[in-house]
């Protein structure tokens, strides 16, 4: 292992980026794995703690320093060693909100000080540090710019070099056109844009939108239909090179007819309360392979219609609830029609729909991740189960998304048991990946019995579960 390269190295430290335990192993081998492991710790800021503020105020250089203690900023305590690393320089995904969040709560924690001192020397300890990171951050990859404070550290020295290839921006459509014009001379190739689309739209943001040569990512949350009417230009620019597409507001009616121009869109999220569908129903978009419906007003028959012209790529389908407590099971018929490619489906079956389930399984052989809600007036735990077992054919992945409602069913442990000698007989050997999304409300849910808990160990350690996790309920 010591006669790796440092790239081959750094892609083992990549491939373990989600495994900490594995990565805090390697921090203790030497100091270039120490190095390489830290780097990973280190490159997005939404993984900081307050410590790692600590850590990089003590890495301003000696000038940042002095401006702070000639303002009376004391936040770290004195030290005669540097860092063992320039730890700033390991970042790839800045924060600018998270920065002043923290940088406030260190103030905070070492003094007591009047709100207006507060902002007053958050900003300056602020202003410094990104300083630092325009002259040390090589190649910044994500920056997050909701700006609670005016600052402009696009102009601070280095920053050319620092934001040159930048490939995802998240920020407001009403900051300066100052700020985007200054970054329209610097990037042009920004692929992933999430803008928050307030009342203002800022001329230098269409700039900025427009010089860029590859969008394929384009996150639009909209608080004011009329803003996607001024917009629609710049990004039909983009129309055959943007494949994600995200649209998601409030309860404006939100149109739709921009999208129809889109004709590489590969996966469409469209999250809302009001969504004007119509024109979308007979568009087709011949590489589309994930849609999400998290609509709660939309015509059932509307989106029907879309599946038809649509259905016969898509790989993903994630259905909201409220669309389906209107569907009356035919959008499950629908799907299980018109979609025989799936890989991913999320969806509820009614306790008295099972069929809808046996004709999915029976139709989308190729269905290798579901979903099901269990619970209220969908299947019971039990029945979903036995559902999967006797009848789909590629399913490795299966989640449990335990619904609050009236109804609970208990699992008993001799029923779960049944379920994984049913699994290990099967014909297909892969290990499963079991997902309970439990609701702590739900007293009879497959993870409040003990036993059921001693059964699936059980399973992990004999191999036929590959993975199992719990994970709270997401209330919408």
């Amino acid at each position: 292992m010591s006669q790796l390269t440092d790239d081959c190295l750094n892609e083992i430290f990549e491939y373990l980026e989600d495994d900490k335990l594995a990565l805090l192993s390697c921090i203790l081998v030497n100091r270039s794995w120490c190095e390489g492991s830290v780097k990973i710790f280190w490159k997005d800021m939404r993984n900081y703690c307050t410590s790692n503020f600590n850590t990089l105020i003590d890495c301003l250089p000696n000038e940042s320093k002095e401006i702070l203690y000639k303002n009376g900023i004391v936040i770290s305590n004195p030290t005669f060693k540097f860092p063992a690393f320039n730890y700033a320089s390991f970042c790839k995904v800045l924060l600018i909100y998270q920065v002043y969040s923290k940088i406030e709560q260190l103030i905070l924690n070492q003094q007591t000080i009047s709100s207006k001192n507060l902002d007053i020397n958050t900003h300056i300890v602020a202003q410094e540090i990104f300083k630092m990171f325009m002259k040390q951050v090589t190649s910044l990859r994500i920056l997050v710019f909701y700006p609670i404070s005016n600052i402009s550290f696009n102009l601070y020295p280095g920053a050319k070099d620092c934001l040159k290839n930048l490939s995802e921006l998240h920020c407001n459509s009403c900051i300066s056109s100052e700020f985007f014009y200054q970054l329209s001379q610097i990037c042009f190739n920004i692929q992933s844009f999430t803008i928050c689309f307030e009342e203002i739209i800022s001329n230098g943001l269409v700039d900025l939108i427009s010089v860029q040569r590859n969008v394929k990512c384009l996150n639009m949350k909209l608080y004011d239909a009329i803003t996607i009417i001024s917009l629609t230009n710049i990004i039909s620019k983009h129309s055959n090179t943007i494949t994600k597409l995200c649209v998601s507001g409030n309860r404006q009616l939100i149109p739709l007819s921009f999208i129809t121009n889109f004709s590489n869109l590969q996966e469409l999220k469209l999250s809302s309360d009001c969504l004007d569908f119509e024109k979308l129903q007979y568009t087709i978009f011949p590489q589309l392979q994930v849609l999400k419906i998290e609509e709660r007003i939309l015509s059932v028959e509307l989106l029907e219609k879309f599946l038809k012209n649509n259905g016969k790529n898509l790989k993903e389908i994630c259905i909201g609830d409220h669309l389906l407590i209107c569907s009356n099971n035919s959008l499950n018929l629908a799907i299980a029609k018109f979609c025989p490619k799936l890989r991913k489906l999320s969806t509820g079956i009614k306790n008295n729909e099972l069929e809808t389930l046996k004709i999915i399984f029976n139709n989308c052989k190729n269905l290798e991740s579901i979903k099901i809600w269990c619970g209220s007036n969908y299947l019971s735990e039990r029945e979903a189960l036995e559902a999967v077992t006797k009848y789909s054919q590629n399913i490795y992945e299966l989640i449990l998304y335990q619904l609050n409602g009236p109804v609970h069913f208990e699992l008993l442990p001799e029923e779960l048991e049944s379920f994984f000698i049913s699994w290990t007989n099967r014909k297909s050997q892969k290990s499963l990946s079991l997902i309970i999304i439990k609701n702590n409300f739900n007293v009879n849910g497959l993870d409040k019995n003990y036993e059921n808990i001693k059964i699936i160990n059980k399973y992990i350690k004999l191999g036929v579960i590959k993975k199992f996790k719990l994970i709270d309920f997401e209330y919408k």
